[in-house]
């Protein structure tokens, strides 16, 4: 079994890029946007405990904020149990992170991340 503990550096920059666009886009009012930025960095981080709850924390925050009641249980769910199934390896890839989707379901990464998460295959 393998197990995930660090977020390798080949992802590190992708990552962080996709929350700095998060929070800039939800400085300035674009919800949508900023979401997607969030989802974005959930499919980069989710095999990794830290980065995955982190994510989780945030949308955590993202559902206070525009007061979704379905989304915050969404993530309190997901914050308990998100980091445990990054560590040991067992994440449904792709999925976006939103209390929009199954916790469990698989997703289709989007081209530009496959690029990306496939250069770190062997790492």
């Amino acid at each position: 079994m393998k197990f995930n503990t660090s977020l390798p550096s080949t992802l590190r920059p992708h990552y962080q890029n996709e929350l700095v666009q998060y929070l800039a886009a939800f400085e300035q009012n674009k919800l949508q946007e900023a979401w997607r930025h969030l989802e974005r960095a959930h499919i980069i981080g989710q095999s990794y405990p830290y980065e995955h709850s982190f994510v989780h924390w945030k949308m955590l925050q993202f559902g206070f904020h525009i007061k979704s009641i379905k989304e915050v249980l969404g993530q309190i769910l997901r914050l308990l149990v998100g980091g445990v199934k990054s560590f040991v390896g067992k994440v449904p890839l792709g999925n976006t992170g939103g209390a929009n989707v199954p916790p469990l379901r698989p997703m289709e990464i989007p081209e530009d991340l496959q690029a990306i998460l496939g250069k770190t295959e062997n790492v």
